[in-house]
């Protein structure tokens, strides 16, 4: 999840800003001479100073190319991309746990779908596979703010490896349905958000 993170800093201006507050183009332009190598990891110079859709400005770490790499993984269904929103931690590990060793001890970080099964942090897995509802609203409002600015024809594949290509706005709706499913209840009657309990599951009350 953190790997996602970069995604939620972004942040979109309206054509007009530009003219309405010309030090800020300066100081965006002057910055980008003063430290190249920064800009070159950030954002290209021609994003900021020609504009994106509709003469809309962007401000992100992430520039198209890197944009387009990251949601790869995202929008992965056997990575980040669950039935339920965006994994804390990507599936891959389920079978591909990391391993350490210190001491002669050995050390595994793997994917959990629910309940973990250490005593670690509390016993709460969120960590390690579950979603994080805060850090997936996150998500959400950067693709919502990144979607101005690329506009109607810039589409990604959701999901991954899908054929199904979908532009900013519509993924964000998708994360969104995903995780309201968790809350509804399934063919059997459950509630994904419940897992395993049957108090939950089953008490009328």
């Amino acid at each position: 999840m953190v790997g996602l993170l970069p995604l939620c800093a972004a942040t979109v201006f309206e054509g007009g800003t530009a003219a309405a507050h010309p030090r800020i183009l300066e100081a965006i332009k002057l910055f980008m001479k003063r430290h190249p190598e920064v800009a070159k990891k950030i954002i290209r110079a021609d994003d900021v100073s020609v504009g994106g859709y509709m003469g809309r400005r962007l401000t992100s770490v992430c520039d198209k190319e890197k944009l387009v790499r990251v949601l790869r993984y995202m929008l992965d269904e056997n990575e980040f991309f669950s039935p339920y929103g965006i994994r804390s931690l990507s599936k891959y590990h389920r079978e591909h746990p990391f391993l350490f060793y210190l001491q002669g001890h050995e050390y595994k970080v793997e994917y959990l779908p629910g309940e973990s099964n250490t005593g670690m942090f509390g016993g709460n897995s969120n960590w390690r596979g579950p979603i994080w509802m805060p850090v997936n609203g996150l998500i959400i409002r950067a693709l919502l703010q990144m979607y101005p600015f690329y506009g109607p024809d810039f589409k990604v594949e959701c999901p991954t490896g899908s054929g199904n290509y979908m532009t900013l706005f519509e993924v964000a709706k998708e994360i969104g349905r995903r995780l309201s499913a968790m809350f509804l209840r399934d063919e059997t009657g459950g509630r994904p958000v419940y897992g395993g309990t049957k108090k939950f599951q089953e008490d009328p009350h």
